[in-house]
């Protein structure tokens, strides 16, 4: 997603070099998830699917390969960018705001977003117009992060360099709330989903606590925030300079805010 607003939009901005970063520490660390709740809800050949905030390709690449040539794939985002390239004879990709702009037309077997609902003010509307894209029989799956529910980016706070990890990840959750971020929205995906009347919802979570893709998350993170944080007085570029050094020397144990998965079928 890109950020459509100066004040107001997405924080981590797909213009800026990092993103491509992110966006493969991101497909590192929750490909496998996404895929096995994929491979569960019985996605294969010839169905029709949309992928929600498409980001950096790799979700509806692996779609592509489940619905084959007889199937499709319709990516959307905002900002294209890091997707435009994959289109082929399954996969469109299209610029669409999941809020502003009407459904792709026709109705799809699943509809999948991952990371986006989390920041997008108007949920409700964003729900709304996947629900009513889905065929029926089809499955909605949303996978949302709660860094609420973990707000630490070293849930050890054993020394000075994990208590500045931590106070940058709050200055980075401050900046998040003030673009209308709900950072306690992935507990909500179950209650969310039932009460868009879909059926058979279940939910899971996965919480990946260090790894080297959550450290290059890290990394690419701060450097994408680094001016706002900054420009807000919620740290200093020393301080930043030092966490970076941190994290490059693998003195953290850097985790991410828990996804949570929620599915259900529309009747």
């Amino acid at each position: 997603m890109a950020d459509n607003d100066g004040n107001r939009g997405y924080l981590l901005d797909n213009q800026q070099s990092e993103a491509g970063v992110r966006f493969g520490a991101l497909s590192e660390l929750f490909d496998p998830v996404t895929f096995r709740h994929v491979d569960r809800l019985g996605i294969g050949a010839g169905m029709r699917c949309w992928e929600v905030g498409a980001g950096g390709g790799s979700v509806p690449l692996g779609l592509a390969e489940r619905v084959g040539p007889a199937g499709s794939v319709i990516a959307t985002d905002i900002d294209v960018s890091w997707t435009r390239d994959i289109a082929d004879g399954v996969i469109e990709v299209l610029s669409h705001d999941v809020v502003a702009d009407p459904p792709p037309p026709g109705s799809f077997d699943l509809v999948h977003a991952r990371l986006v609902l989390v920041h997008v003010p108007d949920r409700a509307e964003a729900l709304r117009h996947m629900v009513q894209a889905l065929r029926p029989g089809g499955w909605l799956l949303l996978e949302d992060a709660d860094p609420m529910l973990l707000p630490l980016a070293c849930p050890d706070e054993s020394g000075p360099e994990q208590r500045l990890a931590n106070r940058l990840r709050t200055g980075f959750r401050t900046l998040m709330a003030g673009r209308g971020a709900d950072l306690a929205y992935g507990r909500t995906l179950p209650r969310v989903l039932r009460e868009a009347g879909l059926a058979d919802v279940q939910a899971d979570a996965y919480f990946p606590i260090t790894s080297p893709a959550c450290a290059v998350l890290e990394d690419a993170t701060v450097r994408q925030v680094r001016h706002h944080l900054v420009a807000q007085g919620l740290a200093t570029d020393e301080e930043i300079d030092r966490h970076l050094a941190d994290v490059a020397a693998g003195r953290l144990d850097p985790a991410t805010a828990p996804m949570i998965s929620a599915w259900g079928r529309r009747p």
